[in-house]
């Protein structure tokens, strides 16, 4: 590697890498010094690819009903399918317009509108920046069935909790039947590996849960620990 002279003008290439180096340590100093959120934000993940009358449908509409009823903030990619159903959601529970609604979408070579009912919308460029505003702005994370995408968005959360960077940030998987196959092939690829991995209590940070009540009696125990947290507002 060779040192630049300090009388140098960087190309094009390294001006660029050199913004985005700056402009990441801003970032870095700005989530350290971030006060306590004032709203209470849950993000929901989950697949793109599921109709509004599929049964996992109806259940993300119902936890994001609920948890905004409860004075919840909802936010979603943005997108369709589970994205839309948890938007749809918020909105069925928030008939006084008390909490909001997020979108954070991302530009994709084949980009769909955001749903109708994102009430506050968010656009990354790239993932990047989207899964950092992710975890900025949510207190929990409640995962569905999903795919690639949704896999993303958990791992990222879940290495979070292991390394202790989101103390007291419930992660729900919903659908055992879906995730426990995951969890096994993490026990015996990663733990079970000589040496292990990672650890076997890293197994057990997310909450492995069935139903809309379990994933929202979670979510809502934290939420009491916030406001209890936040003088009780």
């Amino acid at each position: 590697m060779t040192q630049r002279d300090e009388g140098a003008t960087p190309g094009v290439g390294g001006l660029v890498e050199e913004s985005l180096s700056d402009l990441w340590r801003v970032v870095n100093r700005l989530s350290a010094a971030a006060p306590l959120p004032a709203r209470y934000r849950v993000s929901i993940f989950g697949s793109a690819r599921l109709r509004p009358e599929h049964p996992v449908s109806l259940q993300v509409r119902e936890v994001a009903r609920l948890l905004a009823a409860a004075g919840c903030d909802i936010v979603t990619g943005g997108g369709p399918g589970l994205m839309q159903a948890a938007n749809e959601g918020a909105a069925q529970g928030d008939p006084e317009d008390r909490i909001t609604s997020y979108g954070l979408t991302v530009t994709l070579p084949h980009e769909e509108r955001p749903n109708a009912f994102v009430e506050q919308l968010h656009h990354h460029a790239t993932f990047f920046s989207r899964l950092h505003h992710f975890v900025q702005l949510s207190s929990a994370y409640v995962v569905f069935p999903g795919g690639i995408g949704t896999l993303l968005e958990l791992m990222l959360v879940w290495q979070l909790l292991q390394v202790g960077h989101l103390p007291h940030h419930p992660l729900v998987l919903v659908g055992s039947e879906h995730w426990r196959g995951l969890k096994e092939w993490m026990g015996s690829t990663l733990v079970g590996h000589a040496p292990p991995l990672c650890n076997a209590a890293d197994l057990e940070l997310p909450h492995l849960v069935d139903t809309p009540a379990e994933a929202v009696g979670i979510v809502l125990a934290a939420h009491e620990r916030w406001r209890a947290q936040q003088g009780g507002g």
